[in-house]
């Protein structure tokens, strides 16, 4: 049975590091690297999106979610599926502007200041989600090799991994990668998912095993806590640089937009299914190792819940869909170090060729970064939230605004991405912390920083001067 595991894991390893070396024989420009020389089809785009939203946050921090409360963790991907629906109408108007990183937007529609914080806000966030990438793919290999190879060990095999495959090929080595994980992840799940609720004893075994809040809408969860796992989730959505970046690699805007009807389809069915089969783990598995900790149920279950073969074929799709989401979230702050500090500042006239290493060195030193942060990572699921609290509060209100608003001024997009990043990056100080009432005080940050980022936006762009007609054509106002 062990050695099934390694033939699975092996061919994916193997298939995965063979499109990398594909790709980077075909990577010539900074286009080809930062946004796969704009070439990216419909298709591609589905499954690419698909596939870098979901990763660890889903097959790790949800899933834990799941174990705790049932079906009530699905208000964590209903916030990406809200966002979804007004995305659709984003992602023409994102391709229409064509550009390489999401601060290149900000520059274009506030200043070089709202571009140099944004830098810095996506750096931190997405180090962050690299780094439980790391973490959640190591804990996958050691269930795999639980002799052989310990949780730490296994993130440190997973982040080597990653590191290279990234840094091969960039944009057109992820997109790629993720067209056959993406296949291969949504096969799995369909067909595991019924075995896994008959294996569970259908409806009546569920309610058997689990308590009654597994079952309901808000479950064990205040409105509350519900809308702390929604709201970052939604922000993320909407102002993620992965996804911008995918739009810009888009061949047309057709493309850009009819790419977003496959991932709201594809997204509300994957997450749907994810939940599905870490609730009936739970029900099958509700003491034990995993039980202390949640967050390996899917990859457990997949191991001693499933024939040889399936549980195969779902641990190893779990293993590449982290590895995908890992290079996607390394992939982007490492081009918004190429684009807007090395180009931007320090080499704007540097050659194709000289971009292209630099651009792998920045892969490698960020990896690096994100591994420190994974090894010292206590919980995915706290790791998450946190990502996805400083990108939504700091980022999404200004990116935003930049489409749909003609009065948000620059200094308003500087205030407001200062503000989202400071609260954030400050609220679990344990000296901030005291100045607070304690019902505040034991909340996430998510509320007060956004709420600090849009008071911000609105009162300084109250008090200085409107913006040009020139930035508000950019964004095609």
């Amino acid at each position: 049975m062990s050695q099934l595991y390694v033939v699975v894991l092996a061919v994916i390893v193997v298939t995965l590091l063979a499109v990398a070396l594909f790709r980077a024989s075909r990577v010539k420009t900074k286009a080809d690297y930062l946004v796969a020389g704009r070439s990216l089809p419909a298709v591609v785009l589905v499954l690419t999106l698909l596939t870098s939203w979901i990763g660890a946050g889903s097959l790790f921090a949800g899933a834990e979610n799941a174990y705790r409360n049932g079906f009530a963790a699905l208000w964590q991907p209903a916030g990406g599926w809200l966002g979804l629906l007004l995305i659709y109408f984003i992602a023409p108007r994102a391709r229409k502007f064509a550009q390489f990183t999401l601060p290149d937007l900000l520059e274009a529609r506030y200043n070089q200041t709202a571009r140099v914080l944004g830098t810095f806000a996506i750096l931190f966030a997405y180090v962050g989600i690299t780094s439980y990438q790391f973490k959640g793919g190591g804990n996958v290999l050691h269930l795999i090799f639980p002799d052989a190879v310990t949780p730490e060990l296994g993130t440190y095999i997973v982040a080597a991994f990653v590191i290279v495959t990234t840094a091969l090929a960039g944009m057109s080595s992820v997109a790629y990668m993720d067209v056959a994980i993406g296949s291969l992840v949504t096969v799995i799940c369909i067909l595991a998912t019924p075995m896994l609720f008959l294996r569970a004893g259908g409806w009546a075994g569920l309610h058997a095993a689990l308590p009654a809040t597994h079952f309901q809408v808000l479950g064990a969860l205040s409105f509350t806590r519900a809308m702390e796992f929604l709201v970052p989730t939604m922000l993320l959505m909407l102002g993620n640089q992965v996804m911008y970046q995918k739009f810009f690699s888009a061949k047309t805007e057709r493309d850009a937009r009819l790419s977003v009807v496959g991932w709201i389809l594809g997204t509300v069915m994957l997450e749907t299914l994810i939940v599905a089969i870490a609730v009936f783990g739970s029900a099958l598995y509700p003491t034990g190792e995993v039980a202390r900790q949640p967050y390996e149920i899917i990859p457990y279950t997949a191991r001693h819940g499933l024939p040889a073969l399936m549980g195969a074929l779902l641990l190893g799709a779990v293993f590449a869909k982290v590895i995908s989401t890992a290079s996607n979230y390394l992939f982007s702050p490492a081009t918004n170090l190429i684009q807007d500090v090395f180009v931007r500042y320090i080499a704007p006239e540097a050659s194709n060729k000289r971009v292209l290493i630099v651009s792998r060195l920045a892969v490698v030193l960020l990896g690096c970064w994100a591994l420190y942060q994974a090894v010292y990572a206590q919980s995915i699921l706290e790791k998450m939230l946190w990502a996805y609290t400083i990108y939504s509060a700091a980022l999404t209100p200004v990116v935003l605004a930049a489409f749909y608003s003609k009065r948000v001024t620059a200094w308003g997009a500087v205030a407001a991405i200062a503000a989202g990043t400071v609260v954030t990056l400050a609220w679990d100080v344990p000296c901030v912390k005291t100045v607070f009432p304690p019902i505040l005080a034991q909340r996430d940050a998510i509320f007060p920083a956004l709420f600090a980022a849009v008071a911000a936006m609105i009162v300084v762009s109250r008090f200085t001067p409107a913006p040009s007609a020139q930035q508000l054509a950019q964004m095609g106002d």
